[in-house]
């Protein structure tokens, strides 16, 4: 069954255009996790979900529990350590908690820049020429575990961390409403909040068909 259902899917999608990557970990957002694997791959795309195991050949993950309880699980194999970014066609931050818990660093000290795997390859990502990058509501609090990544880029995001933003040294971009719906500087995208996930969806894969 599993592999007659993964033909159907070649069949219906063709062949795939590419892999998306999407750094995750526990307390996810639901809504920007069932768009992402809604959309994604109906427009062609493979979705790997990737994060940090510490060592694990896999971790599970959940999502917020929005309505009391957790309704999302997902297993990831895939380590940040071993991601080459070259290999993807861009990444999605996804939003709520999980960019905090990946910046996390075992072993701070003063001075020294932020270590955590998954700031690290956010750093080879940045890197990379040309790699989209997609961010939304509290995602890119992971670009400012690294000031130097988000210096002086065009972003929105949620209003609970503006102030993380600003300090880190981005140009947070306003409308009549707080911050605006979506923004996109260079090879990064950024959303304000869940009911902008179609939004991001959209323009993320404009990004990528274009570049």
């Amino acid at each position: 069954m599993f592999r007659f259902d993964f033909l159907m899917k070649l069949k219906a999608f063709g062949e795939p255009k590419g892999t998306i990557g999407v750094l995750i970990e526990d307390h996810f957002d639901m809504t920007e996790y069932r768009l992402f694997n809604k959309r994604l791959p109906a427009a062609g795309y493979n979705v790997e979900y990737i994060s940090n195991l510490w060592n694990n050949s896999s971790l599970q993950f959940g999502s917020n529990p929005d309505n009391g309880w957790v309704e999302e699980h997902l297993d990831v194999s895939m380590d940040v350590a071993n991601v080459d970014p070259a290999l993807y066609k861009g990444f999605l931050l996804i939003g709520a908690y999980a960019t905090d818990r990946l910046r996390y660093t075992v072993k701070p000290e003063k001075g020294k820049p932020n270590d955590a795997p998954a700031v690290e390859l956010l750093r080879r990502i940045c890197a990379t020429t040309g790699v989209k990058v997609g961010t939304i509501c509290h995602s890119l609090w992971l670009f400012c575990a690294d000031p130097l990544l988000i210096k002086g880029k065009k972003v929105t995001c949620a209003h609970n961390i503006i102030c993380d933003l600003e300090n880190a040294g981005a140009d947070v971009q306003y409308g009549d409403e707080g911050t605006i719906g979506s923004v996109i500087d260079g090879d990064l995208i950024s959303a304000k909040h869940p009911a902008f996930t179609d939004e991001l969806i959209d323009i993320f894969i404009q990004e990528i068909e274009k570049a």
